[in-house]
C-alpha cells in the first residue's frame, strides 16, 4: 500500500492534478516573581498568581528529543493555526487578523500561530531589509503573545514568485536564464509544468550569484539573520520555519518513491540549512530553528536530511493525501496510509536526528473525515500541529472557493456566528495536555463521545531525574462539555479551581505515572 500511494502520488503530478496545497536538564522549578501593583497613595499590594498561571508554559521553547518543553523541561503540546497572507502587502493585520482573533484562538484553546512572512516584503531590493513591514509582523506577534499563544516565524512561499502565479523570493532573486515561465497550470502543477520556476530554484540550491555578485542563498541567509535579531528576545516565539516546502527543482523526479532523494537532500538542500542555520546563530543562540523536509516527503517520500549539526533544531511537516484529491472526499483508505507513512517517517527522523517534531501543516479543506482523520493520527503520535488555514483570505494557489481552507471566514469581522465553520472547529478545539510535568506515553480524544484519555510519566523528557512538584495543564473546551465533565485520576490530584477550561494536575509525591480519563456529563 505505501509504494502504491507513491504511485499514485507520481501519476498525479504528472497529470498535473491541483491539490490544496531544548535540550533541558533539572532546573529548580520556581515561580516566576508575582507582580506588584502600587497606588497614589503609595500602598502596594503583592498579586499572587493563580494556579493556571503558574501551571502555563514558560518560554522560551526549547527540546528534549521530539519533545518541545519549556523553560522548566516540561514538554509542551501545541495547537493552532496557519496565518498567512500571500498577497501585498503580505502581513496578516491587512485583511483584519487582530485581537479578536487572538482572543477567538486563546478561547479554543488554541496555543499557537504559524505566522507567515513573505521573502519579497522582507528584502524588497538586494541587502536592503524593509523593517517597517517586520514591525506589522511582530505587533501581530504581540497581540497573540499577550494571549499566551506561541508564535513560530515562518517565511512561506509557493511556486517561489508572483512570476509563476506563486509568491515568496523578491522579483530580483527569480534567476531563470530566460526560461519561460509557461505553461502555468496552478497550484502545485506548475511546479512540474514550468521551466522558468524550475531553473529558478535550481539556481537558488546552487547560491548562484545574484545582484552585485552576491549567491542567492547567501542573501536569503542574511534576512533570516536580520529577523531573528528583531525577534530573539520575544518571550512567546516558539523559533523560525527557515522555508515553507521546498521544491527540489529539475531533481524533483529522484525524490518520488518511499526512500526520497538523499542525492539532493544529502547535497544542496543540507548546504541551504546550515548556511541559514549559521546566519541566524550569529545573532540568536536560544530559539529553535525549524527545518522541513523537500516538499515531496508530504506525500510520504522519505526525507534524508540527516546530518544538520545544531543542537536546538525541530522538524517542521505537512501532511497531505494526493489521492484524495483524486478520490473524492476522504480519500478513504489510500489517503490514510499515505498519511501514517508521513507520519512514521516523521517519528524516524526525530529518532534519528534527536529533532522536535512539528506537524505544521495539514487539511487545508472543509472535509470533516479529512480532518478527524489526521488530527486522530496527530494525537496517536502526540505530535503538535498548526492547521492549514485560520481564513481563506484571498489565498492565490488556493483551488476552488477561497474560503474552503478557513475556520474564520473574514477576520475582518468578529470571530463569531456565521463567520466560523462551526463543525470543522469541534473537530480543532479538542481536550489535549497543553503542559506536561512528566513524559506523555498517549492521549487521545473520540470526538463522537467525548472520551479524553491522558497518560504520562513523572519523568522528565530529558531522562534526568522526574517532576516532584510540577504542574501539568489539560485544556479541557466547554465546546465539548457543555453540562461538564466527569474526571478520573491516578497518580496525581486536582489542583485550583474546579471549573473553567483547564484541568490542573500535580502529581502525588512518590506517583511514577499519571492517567487521567474525561468524559461529558
Amino acid at each position: 500500500m505505501k509504494a502504491r500511494a507513491i504511485i499514485v502520488f507520481t501519476l498525479a503530478l504528472c497529470a498535473l492534478a491541483p491539490v490544496a496545497g531544548a535540550d533541558s536538564g533539572r532546573r529548580a522549578e520556581s515561580a516566576p516573581a508575582p507582580p506588584i501593583s502600587c497606588g497614589p497613595d503609595k500602598r502596594c499590594i503583592i498579586a499572587k498568581p493563580g494556579i493556571r498561571s503558574l501551571a502555563a508554559p514558560k518560554g522560551p521553547l526549547g527540546h528534549s528529543g521530539r519533545w518541545i518543553t519549556d523553560r522548566r523541561g516540561r514538554v509542551v503540546i501545541l495547537h493552532g493555526f496557519n496565518m498567512v497572507y500571500k498577497r501585498p502587502p503580505y502581513a496578516p493585520d491587512e485583511v483584519g487578523f487582530g485581537a479578536d482573533d487572538a482572543d477567538f484562538l486563546k478561547r479554543y484553546g488554541f496555543n499557537t500561530i504559524r505566522l507567515g512572512l513573505i521573502y519579497k516584503a522582507v528584502e524588497p531590493e538586494p541587502g536592503v531589509y524593509n523593517d517597517a513591514y517586520l514591525a506589522r509582523i511582530a505587533r501581530t506577534e504581540r497581540q497573540l503573545a499577550k494571549r499566551g499563544i506561541f508564535t513560530q516565524l515562518d517565511y512561506h512561499q509557493d511556486l517561489y514568485n508572483e512570476r509563476f502565479s506563486g509568491e515568496g523570493w523578491p522579483d530580483w532573486a527569480v534567476l531563470d536564464d530566460g526560461f519561460p515561465a509557461e505553461p502555468l497550470s496552478g497550484f502545485p502543477g506548475s511546479y512540474i509544468s514550468s521551466p522558468g520556476l524550475n531553473r529558478a530554484f535550481d539556481n537558488f540550491w546552487a547560491n548562484a550569484a545574484g545582484p552585485g555578485g552576491v549567491g542567492l542563498q547567501d542573501r536569503y541567509a542574511a534576512a533570516w539573520r536580520h529577523t531573528a535579531e528583531l525577534f530573539r528576545d520575544r518571550p512567546r516565539m516558539m523559533g523560525y520555519d527557515l522555508m515553507n516546502e521546498p521544491w527540489p527543482g529539475t531533481p524533483w523526479t529522484t525524490c518520488a518513491n518511499t526512500a526520497g532523494c538523499p542525492a539532493f537532500d544529502n547535497g544542496v538542500f543540507t548546504d541551504f540549512y546550515e548556511r541559514t542555520i549559521a546566519a541566524i546563530r550569529q545573532v540568536d543562540q536560544r530559539n529553535l530553528v525549524w527545518y522541513e523536509p523537500n516538499v515531496v516527503s508530504t506525500f510520504g517520500a522519505d526525507s534524508n536530511v540527516d546530518s544538520l549539526a545544531d543542537r536546538r533544531l525541530g522538524y517542521s511537516f505537512h501532511v497531505y493525501c494526493i489521492a484524495g484529491a483524486l478520490g473524492g472526499p476522504g480519500g478513504g483508505e489510500a489517503c490514510g496510509t499515505s498519511e501514517d507513512l508521513t507520519f512514521d517517517n516523521a517519528d524516524k527522523q526525530a529518532q534519528q536526528t534527536g529533532s522536535a517534531l512539528l506537524l505544521s501543516e495539514f487539511a487545508a479543506t472543509d472535509d470533516l473525515e479529512t480532518i478527524r482523520r489526521v488530527a486522530g493520527a496527530a494525537d496517536d503520535h502526540m505530535v503538535s500541529w498548526q492547521e492549514w488555514h485560520y481564513c481563506g483570505c484571498a489565498d492565490p494557489t488556493t483551488q476552488g472557493p477561497g474560503d474552503v481552507q478557513a475556520i474564520v471566514l473574514d477576520p475582518a469581522k468578529p470571530p463569531r456566528g456565521d463567520n466560523i465553520k462551526r463543525e470543522k472547529l469541534r473537530l480543532l478545539a479538542r481536550p489535549y495536555p497543553q503542559v506536561l510535568a512528566g513524559t506523555p506515553q498517549s492521549f487521545s480524544f473520540d470526538p463522537a463521545t467525548g472520551r479524553f484519555k491522558l497518560d504520562y510519566l513523572t519523568r522528565r523528557a530529558s531522562g534526568k531525574g522526574r517532576f516532584r512538584r510540577g504542574l501539568t495543564d489539560v485544556f479541557v473546551p466547554k465546546l465539548h462539555y457543555p453540562k461538564g465533565y466527569r474526571l478520573k485520576i491516578t497518580g496525581a490530584k486536582r489542583v485550583g479551581r474546579r471549573k473553567g477550561q483547564h484541568v490542573i494536575l500535580r502529581a502525588n509525591r512518590r506517583a511514577k505515572r499519571v492517567t487521567a480519563v474525561i468524559t461529558p456529563r
